[in-house]
């Protein structure tokens, strides 16, 4: 059968995108139990600061070599070969990958155990005394599961090419509960700061290797004559190579991003590390459940050699899926933020000024939330054409604007600590632009504002981000619509079915007579609206709309849009 032929969109895929939304909902739930014991534990002390920091090196080395680089370099490689039906090779190439992503962080895990004073002082230079010291004994435990990691994401990546998606991304509902369990024993017995974080890092090397275990369970079951290799001779190997180093900085500097993030955070007023982190994960929930779980699902079909032929569609439907939703989680966020913090994190040792510092840092974050979103299904629609040096160089553009940004505001908004519905500057001889004395930046009683500074750079970047990713997939794939189109369709043939109302609920959330809209004024129009849909949708059979009339926007010729001959030329052409 003509591939070409039928429905644009495979119907595995929206099953597929739906089953890892489930296992991303059930271990980011696990995530957030986890991370409000935490701050009942740790709060936002120095010894919290110390294993965010801890746990954040680790992670930074996981996403360069794990799920974030194997994306762009290794499923596309082995989803292809699969479709294509060569399933011994792909056997080969998925155990060349394994052997090779062993003995790499192999290597780099005895490398991090044994300079560990010296990388948390290049990563963390803020700090010192005996949060230094501390976060050097956590580095060496929790590297130690940086293999299991990174070798639980290339489980990730075998299971997702056989279209196995639910349990790579429940599986870290595992991870979690080893920590969720040695944190409820910090909270019923008397330990110290210092004793539950060191045991928080062992339990976290062994969640990791639950997480492995029953992930490579379910690949040996599905490949069980998979062996692995360092793959010499087998040239799918070599691509996947030559894929790996750009895919490392198009996917991994997005994770330097953090690093720095990390860097300048040590240089604020204690605690601005652990809110970050905080932060961080309330942030990326929308982005995890409604951009990451259709991405993930459709890399894998696009780059089968059906996908490609319908790549315009594919990726039009999965920015449509994510728009709506990421937009109400936005105006959530911003309007609901310090509510939603206090509800999670808001007892024991967190207390009400905590919950505001992390709602506000919380805000700037979602100011960029939908471009952060559709960023992912643009990065893997250039992934699956082959391109993974265009957005590695876009997101070296993105990670230097938010570090120029976030370093502009993030010392002035450190000089303003909160205490209560009290907003107070903190004087200081070194002026607006510098880091406060270290006496300050340790013994200030309330927490400062300076970790909103480095979100507000980094919402600002991934709007730029969206343009240059837009742009570059709008060359390759004419056909495509940009994202304020998409964003002014909503209601269109995926919106309509989505909101239950008829016509298109949503309304005209595009450009207006005066000029293009600020992304928060659409994502706060399309919030209203959609609440307003919601209810409607309740009191109303749903009918179909006017706008279904739509459907075949892309592939009506007449309309100047690509066919699938022309796609298919693209495709060749990258």
């Amino acid at each position: 059968m003509d591939p070409a032929a039928g429905d644009p969109v495979n119907p595995r895929s929206p099953r597929g995108s739906s089953a890892v939304a489930s296992g991303i909902a059930l271990s980011r739930l696990a995530g957030l139990v986890r991370e409000s014991l935490l701050r009942s534990v740790l709060a936002l002390g120095p010894a919290a600061d110390a294993f965010a920091a801890a746990l954040r090196i680790p992670n930074l080395l996981q996403n360069l070599l794990g799920e974030g680089s194997l994306s762009a370099s290794f499923i596309p490689v082995y989803s292809r070969l699969l479709g294509e039906g060569r399933d011994d090779e792909a056997g080969r190439v998925a155990g060349a990958v394994a052997g090779l992503l062993t003995a790499l962080a192999g290597g780099l895990v005895v490398v991090a155990i044994v300079l560990a004073r010296p990388i948390t002082v290049l990563l963390a230079p803020g700090f010192e005394g005996r949060r230094l010291d501390l976060t050097v004994d956590l580095m060496r435990i929790t590297t130690g599961g940086l293999g299991l990691l990174v070798l639980s994401a290339w489980c990730l990546g075998v299971l997702n090419s056989h279209r196995r998606f639910f349990l790579p991304y429940v599986a870290p509902v595992l991870w979690n509960a080893a920590q969720i369990a040695v944190l409820a024993a910090a909270a019923f017995g008397d330990w110290s700061p210092r004793q539950a974080a060191v045991a928080l890092a062992w339990g976290l090397v062994a969640g990791g290797a639950l997480q492995f275990g029953v992930q490579a369970l379910a690949v040996w079951r599905l490949a069980p004559d998979l062996r692995p290799s360092l793959g010499r001779g087998i040239p799918a190997v070599a691509e996947v190579r030559r894929r790996f180093g750009p895919a490392v900085l198009g996917r991994g500097v997005l994770q330097l991003s953090g690093y720095l993030d990390l860097v300048l955070a040590s240089l604020l007023v204690t605690g601005a590390v652990a809110g970050l982190l905080s932060a961080q994960m309330l942030y990326g929930l929308p982005i995890a459940l409604f951009a990451t779980s259709v991405a993930a699902a459709e890399l894998p079909e696009m780059s089968r050699p059906e996908g490609r032929l319908r790549l315009a569609e594919r990726a039009l439907a999965a920015r449509r899926r994510t728009a709506f939703f990421v937009a109400f989680s936005t105006v959530a966020y911003l309007v609901l933020g310090e509510a939603i913090v206090g509800a999670l994190f808001g007892w024991g040792a967190f207390d009400s000024d905590d919950a505001r510092v992390v709602a506000l840092v919380l805000a700037a974050y979602s100011l960029g939330l939908p471009a952060v979103a559709s960023s992912r299904i643009h990065q893997n629609t250039l992934y699956a054409m082959g391109d993974t040096a265009g957005p590695a160089r876009i997101a070296a553009l993105r990670v230097a604007l938010a570090v120029a940004v976030g370093v502009t505001l993030m010392f002035p908004l450190d000089r303003i600590a909160v205490h209560g519905a009290v907003l107070g500057s903190v004087a200081t001889e070194g002026g607006w632009f510098g880091p406060l004395g270290s006496g300050i930046r340790s013994g200030s009683p309330d927490p400062h504002l300076g970790a909103v500074g480095l979100a507000l750079g980094s919402a600002m970047a991934a709007w730029v981000e969206l343009a240059l990713l837009a742009r570059r997939c709008r060359t390759a794939l004419p056909g495509l619509p940009g994202p304020s189109a998409v964003m002014s369709r909503l209601g269109s043939r995926h919106g309509c079915r989505r909101c239950g109302g008829s016509g298109c609920p949503l309304g005209d959330v595009g450009p207006s007579r005066r000029g293009p809209r600020a992304p928060w004024a659409v994502a706060g129009r399309v919030g209203l609206r959609a609440g307003r849909a919601s209810y409607r949708g309740r009191r109303s059979r749903p009918r179909p709309g006017p706008c279904s009339a739509n459907a075949n926007t892309l592939t009506n010729p007449a309309a100047g849009q690509v066919g699938s001959t022309t796609r298919s030329s693209a495709w060749t052409a990258s």
